[in-house]
């Protein structure tokens, strides 16, 4: 998102989090009426653009929204109401928020529940348990594929042994990718959670498990130099001959021997 749908997004989620705070564990609700929302505009066009038209007065944007959700929690409308009278950079960012509100809703009710530090593990084991299932991601991303379909695969991946969040969100990520890799989704659920810890998600692969120690220096050097508390996830790949990939959110850092000896190699070819 560009500037002005950044702040636009951040008023949204500053005026929801006291609803979600008060909903506590049945915040989860919010968020469903959210991705019906979220549905509807991926679905219409014509309901996405005369949403996010910013030469539209906000009166007539309200009240069609007020029509669209009848029957839905007031916290839910009052928040809609907000995001259609804010300004987009782009009208597919309306959508876009939208979904950000209604995975925070998810998470949030997990937090009122103490199961935030399950859902964070069990959405990072999914992760690895999908790495090197090139079909699986595939299948999960693939659009020929009905949402139903691959939300049932989900389940069947998870075997009735994770948490309700773990399971709506994994199933959300599955049925509506929006345009991203599954496991792309999984990782932006990652970051949200650390933005609700106010900390930062690191996710570092080694062909060996870091000691403590080097957790601790890891952790602490990335700390530095985000200006926050970093939260480390390790993946071990036995591909990687030496070395760590560090990603924090959209940054990268990649000091593994394989990734010079490829770099090497497309020098070579240059």
């Amino acid at each position: 998102m560009r500037g002005t749908s950044r702040a636009a997004l951040a008023a949204a989620e500053d005026r929801f989090e006291p609803a979600l705070q008060a909903a506590g564990a049945q915040a989860s609700a919010l968020g469903e009426q959210l991705f019906v929302l979220v549905d509807a505009l991926d679905q219409s066009g014509s309901l996405r653009r005369t949403l996010a038209d910013p030469s539209i007065p906000a009166e007539p944007k309200v009240a069609l929204v007020r029509r669209l959700l009848d029957g839905a929690e007031p916290a839910v409308v009052e928040a809609v109401e907000g995001l259609v009278s804010a300004r987009w950079s782009a009208e597919a960012d309306l959508g876009d928020a939208a979904e950000r509100l209604g995975f925070h809703a998810l998470l949030a009710s997990a937090d009122a529940r103490g199961a935030l530090d399950r859902v964070e593990e069990e959405l990072f084991r999914l992760v690895r348990a999908l790495h090197g299932q090139r079909e699986v991601r595939q299948t999960l991303f693939d659009d020929r594929i009905p949402g139903a379909a691959r939300a049932e695969l989900v389940d069947k991946i998870l075997a009735g042994r994770a948490d309700q969040t773990t399971t709506a969100l994994a199933r959300r990520a599955a049925a509506a990718p929006r345009g991203r890799r599954y496991v792309a989704t999984l990782g932006h659920l990652a970051d949200l959670i650390a933005e609700r810890r106010n900390r930062k998600v690191a996710t570092v692969t080694a062909a060996t498990p870091l000691t403590p120690a080097q957790r601790e220096r890891l952790a602490t050097i990335l700390g530095r130099a985000y200006g926050s508390a970093v939260q480390i996830n390790e993946v071990h790949d036995a591909h990687v001959l030496g070395g760590l990939r560090i990603q924090v959110g959209p940054d990268v850092v990649d000091s593994t021997v394989l990734s010079r000896l490829a770099d090497a190699r497309r020098q070579l070819a240059s």
